[in-house]
């Protein structure tokens, strides 16, 4: 295996060579604006700035990346991963809204969260999000944030033992 894909399996390498024949604009080239598509196909979920620190495109046909650069950036976030929040992060920075330590936060908080805080959403995203992956809400404006992020995450809920 190449010195620029260090760190990575076997698997991992066939993984992303098949993503990226799924992604790829001609042979051997993809878009620069697929790459944020490819990463997430092979689940790394790097940030906008992240994304831009690898010089992705504004614009469709503005700058392509070829199988060995895809590899080095997806090597590279790979190594980063460790350092990126998980699933179980994501529920202790929400429990911080928990007021009643009963699984529930206000809606108004996540949302105001989403469009504030860290790397920020739009309005239209967050509204998709909550589409996609909300439950209902209780007459106090409450959600249950577990299920939320289960489906946010597509984690499986843990087997009760």
């Amino acid at each position: 295996m190449s010195a620029s894909y260090e760190g990575l399996r076997v698997n991992e390498v066939e993984k992303m060579k098949f993503a990226f024949q799924i992604y790829e604009t001609s042979p051997d080239k993809m878009d620069s604006l697929m790459l944020g598509d490819l990463l997430r196909a092979v689940n790394i979920n790097p940030s906008l700035e992240r994304m831009k620190a690898f010089g992705i495109g504004k614009k469709a046909g503005e700058k392509t990346f070829n199988t060995d650069e895809c590899l080095k950036i997806y090597s590279e976030l790979k190594k980063e991963v460790k350092d990126m929040g998980c699933y179980e992060d994501f529920i202790e920075c929400l429990k911080l809204y928990d007021k009643a330590e009963n699984g529930k936060m206000l809606l108004g908080e996540l949302q105001h969260s989403l469009l504030s805080l860290g790397e920020k959403l739009s309005d239209d995203q967050v509204e998709k999000l909550f589409d996609d992956c909300m439950g209902e809400e209780n007459d106090e404006g409450e959600i249950d944030y577990v299920p939320f992020l289960q489906a946010m995450c597509e984690v499986q809920p843990a087997a009760s033992t």
